[in-house]
């Protein structure tokens, strides 16, 4: 199995996710690429983020990949839900580009494959979002050249506490059938050591985003202990 030599240099290392929700002092593109560079200064092998500006504005403030999506709304498929989308976040400049790989209604009524040959024929590196380890095995099945636990939680980051952790069982299971191919752990990772913890259970690259990037989070958890 060839692996691609961007994909090859994320192995073991820190993906930070750099997003701000609707409607959040935060949300503004120059400013989630200083959060980026930020970020970049301290040790991220690649940023995440989502929209087309932020991809844009990001990628002309650092020097590491980007994986690039596009979020259409909030339910279902919306983690770049349709080829269109996925096109964009490459016109913009994402090196990689994360997709919804879930056997769901996508809101073109396509399968994630009519998405994904058309991006593999043009080149494009892509990151299947999974939910299950079904999803993992049609996504490497497919084609996708990452697969991430992202979507194994069921509710958005922005609604978990600090005392939730990683999708490990998912990760470990993975990792053991597809040995040697970057299945990334991602979401709930809200320690140093729950990221140990996932290289441990055999993870690629750990994506860490609330933790880091979202100080209303952060300051909700500071805050909810102290009330204790």
């Amino acid at each position: 199995m060839a692996i691609d030599p961007l994909i090859q240099s994320l192995k073991g290392k820190l993906i930070v996710s750099v997003q701000a929700y609707m409607g959040e002092p935060l949300r503004n593109p120059e400013t989630m690429a200083q959060m980026a560079r930020a970020c970049e200064l301290g040790g991220a092998a690649a940023i995440r983020c989502q929209g087309l500006s932020d991809i844009a504005a990001i990628k002309g403030r650092t020097e590491v990949p980007v994986i690039g999506l596009w979020k259409e709304g909030h339910e279902g498929v919306y983690i770049t839900p349709t080829l269109r989308h996925a096109r964009a976040c490459v016109a913009a400049g994402a090196d990689i580009v994360a997709i919804d790989a879930t056997d769901r209604p996508r809101p073109d009524g396509k399968t994630v494959a009519d998405t994904l040959i058309p991006l593999k024929e043009e080149g494009v590196l892509t990151m299947a979002d999974c939910m299950t380890i079904d999803d993992i095995r049609r996504a490497v099945d497919m084609g996708f050249d990452i697969v991430s636990t992202t979507l194994s939680h069921g509710v958005a980051a922005i609604d978990c506490t600090m005392a939730d952790g990683p999708d490990l069982p998912l990760l470990r299971q993975a990792a053991e059938e597809f040995p040697g191919f970057p299945v990334v752990c991602e979401g709930r990772v809200h320690t140093p050591e729950e990221a140990r913890a996932a290289i441990d259970a055999g993870a690629w690259a750990v994506v860490v985003g609330t933790a880091i990037t979202h100080p209303t989070s952060l300051t909700s958890w500071f805050k909810a202990a102290l009330e204790a």
